[in-house]
């Protein structure tokens, strides 16, 4: 939920808020799919549409677009519930990427599909 400390100087929720909400939900799926740790290496076509504001409950859809060797792109698409009850607008999108890392941070291939 967004909360009156992660608005910006006009009001509306920081964008940067937004997206680590997105980065989280992201990396969740991400860390599934390479069965293991992620970092987020890319944001791509991060496109703000509506704003998000205070009471809003913000949801964060993803898919995976494609799988590399040790990378995969997702796509994310963050949607505000408005005032907790209300419709829901969607508010932002972007591609992110994550690589694949082993305990000492180096890529290691994604685990093919079972």
């Amino acid at each position: 939920m967004a909360m009156p400390a992660d608005t910006n100087a006009s009001g509306d929720i920081f964008g940067g808020w937004v997206l680590s909400q997105m980065d989280l939900a992201g990396g969740i799926a991400a860390g599934q799919r390479a069965i293991g740790r992620v970092v987020t290496i890319a944001v791509d076509k991060m496109k703000f549409i509506r704003p998000v504001h205070v009471g809003d409950v913000l949801c964060v859809y993803t898919e995976i677009m494609r799988v590399g060797n040790t990378s995969m792109e997702i796509k994310l698409e963050a949607w505000a519930l408005r005032q907790r009850y209300g419709h829901r607008e969607k508010v932002t999108e972007a591609i992110f990427t994550f690589v694949s890392v082993d305990e000492d941070g180096r890529p290691r291939p994604v685990p093919k599909e079972c």
